[in-house]
Order: structure tokens, then sequence, then C-alpha cells
């Protein structure tokens, strides 16, 4: 009888090593199928073809030490490897490193690069960091900012790293604040936004999120630190973690962050962009988190990006 050829794909029988325990699903499948469309990942695991000691599974569900995972006969693209600018990167992000040690590393990320590569980007920090660290068995993201975001962002250098930083933000025992300027002069010195939000696809399929009873709860606290004729610059503490929760939040004050191109208001915008604004003016400044391995608490700092500071000095003249 013929052999079968090579390439055909076969049922893949694996058993999760320890180091991957307490991932969840989908996030392992997407690392171990890289070049399957996420699409077909989900499809697969709704269907039922993926199954963990021979049960059904959700995409939530996590993964744990010695589960035998069958995966489905499915065809793995062949990606064309990305030759990523070594120097670029290294002056992008090796020099933004802001604290590292055995088990976490922590970046000011720049602004216009997003955490991972895909809608559009073929590489993001995280790619980005694996290139320049080819040694690090392990690197993942603790958690997301938008690519119109600069700022603190965690990152995983241990699985166990992993697991006690999302465990911590998933019970809201992580202390964040935001720099934003606010377009117009906001009357408040201090308010509690509780607006529940809701995401949603737009006509032109751009993903948006917007304040809907239907949505999930979410709250941001926002401090009033400076007012201009024509802009507030504020604290912006989220309390709980939405997608773009500050932003819709602000959009909803009757205030929209400047410069933002998605839930601000073109005509500010307009203005800003005279005056030299040329990104959205939202920064992750400032964050509290208990170290992973000691416990003990961190407080961490990105100072403002140079460009942002001299735009509000742009706006006291």
């Amino acid at each position: 009888m013929p052999s079968q050829p090579a390439d055909i794909p076969r049922v893949q029988m694996i058993e999760i090593p320890a180091e991957f325990a307490g991932q969840r699903l989908d996030n392992f499948l997407f690392t171990r199928l890289k070049g399957v469309p996420k699409s077909r990942i989900y499809r697969m695991l709704r269907s039922g073809e993926v199954r963990i000691n021979g049960s059904r599974v959700r995409p939530q569900d996590r993964v744990q030490d010695g589960d035998k995972l069958r995966i489905p006969p499915v065809r793995v693209a062949e990606r064309e490897e990305i030759a990523l600018p070594t120097e670029l990167l290294r002056k992008r992000l090796d020099r933004r490193i802001l604290f590292e040690d055995d088990a976490v590393l922590v970046l000011n990320k720049p602004v216009g690069m997003p955490v991972h590569g895909g809608s559009g980007a073929s590489f993001g920090v995280i790619e980005g960091l694996r290139h320049l660290r080819p040694e690090a068995r392990f690197l993942e993201l603790v958690h997301r900012l938008d690519r119109e975001t600069s700022g603190l962002l965690l990152i995983a250098k241990k699985r166990s790293a992993l697991r006690v930083w999302h465990e911590l933000f998933r019970e809201d025992r992580v202390e964040k604040r935001y720099l934003a300027l606010l377009a117009g002069a906001w009357a408040h010195k201090k308010l509690m936004v509780d607006a529940p939000l809701e995401k949603n696809v737009a006509q032109g399929g751009e993903r948006m999120v917007r304040v809907s009873r239907q949505g999930k709860p979410a709250q941001t606290d926002f401090r009033r630190l400076e007012r201009f004729s024509n802009a507030t610059l504020v604290e912006a503490a989220p309390v709980t973690g939405r997608t773009h929760q500050i932003r819709v939040h602000a959009a909803h004050l009757g205030h929209p962050i400047a410069g933002d191109e998605r839930y601000g208001q073109e005509e500010s915008n307009r203005e800003f962009r005279r005056l030299g604004l040329k990104r959205l003016f939202l920064h992750a400044a400032h964050l509290v988190i208990a170290h992973p391995v000691s416990g003990v608490e961190m407080r961490l700092e990105a100072p403002l990006e140079p460009e942002l500071e001299n735009f509000l000095k742009q706006l006291k003249r």
C-alpha cells in the first residue's frame, strides 16, 4: 500500500508541558498553530474537533500539566520569514526597558507600535522582543495597550509570573493611571464615569466600542490636573479593563481625547494638528502591582513622551 504523502495534515496528540500549565487553550493553539487563521481555530473549538483528555473544551478553558490535547488535521500555512529590523528594534524597544529581572520585563511602549503583529502589522512589541532575545525561552504579554497609546507595558519571562499577574489583573488588584488630554475645558475637578461598554462593529468593519446598557460594567476615575483654553489635562484611572475604555468614557463626557481619530471630534482634532499634535494624547504613566515572585509592591513610572511634553508647552504659550 502506498504511504501517505508527508505534507497531508494528520491528527496531532500533544501532552501539555508543565511550563504551559494555566494558559488559555485558544492562546496555546495560536502559538502552536502559527499560520492558521484565528477564525479557523475558533471554528475547530466550537465544533468539538479540539479535545482535552477526550472531552469537548471552550476557548477560555486553561490547559494543565499532562493534559492530552487532540488537534484535528489542519494545514499550517507556510509563512515567509520576516526580516525584522534589528537596529531599529533595539532603538525603539531595548533602550525603553524600565525594569527587568529573571521573571518580568517592564517596557515604556513607543507610540505607533502594536503590542503584537496582525491587523496589517507584520510584527509588534512581543515579536520584536523575541527577535532581540532569541535565547529567551518564554516572553508573553501580560496585558495590552492600543497601538496609538504609549507607556507602561508588562511582559512575563516565566509562565508562573504570567499566571500570577493575570490573576492580579482579573481581581482588579492593579493600580493603573494614564495621562490624557481632553478636548475642551472640562468643568469638573474629579468624576467617576460608570458606563457599561459594548463592543460592536461599524459599517466599515472597524472595531468600535460604545456605551450601552447591554454592555459590560466599566468605571473610570477622571481627575483634572491642568486646564487650558481649549483642552484639559487629566489623570484617568480605569477601575475595570475594557477595550478602549478611557477613550470611550472621555467621549461619553463630551470631551474626547485629543488626537483620537476613532472617537474624537474632527474639528477639535484639526485644531490640535494645527498646533502640532500628531498622535493620540494618551499615555500609561503609572502602575502599581505586586512582583509575581517576591510579592513586593512595584511602583512603576513612565515619563511623558517628549512630543507630548512639548505640545503641553505649546498650549501654555
